[in-house]
């Protein structure tokens, strides 16, 4: 499934956040990841990052979709790929 992953997190716990995700995900946006993965390894990720979440202060949104095919994705301006950035 391709998933769309976006996070809002105390900066103390942003790069494990970040690190963690980009394990398994492509980072689009500064708080932005997504791609295909499977349901066991999204299953993963999330145990993984609900360890580092503080679940009163911390927010994830996980938007899945089942055919990426339906998917139209526009960009307007400088499209950014962060992990070349960093690379």
């Amino acid at each position: 499934m391709f998933v769309i992953v976006t996070y809002d997190v105390e900066v103390k716990r942003i790069n494990k956040i970040r690190k963690k995700l980009k394990e398994y995900l492509v980072w689009t946006q500064n708080s932005v990841f997504e791609g295909e993965i499977t349901k066991g390894k999204l299953d993963r990720c999330l145990n993984e990052l609900t360890k580092i979440m503080k679940e009163n202060i911390d927010s994830l949104y996980i938007y899945k979709v089942e055919n990426p095919k339906h998917i139209k994705k526009d960009i307007y301006g400088q499209e950014k790929s962060f992990d070349d950035m960093f690379l």
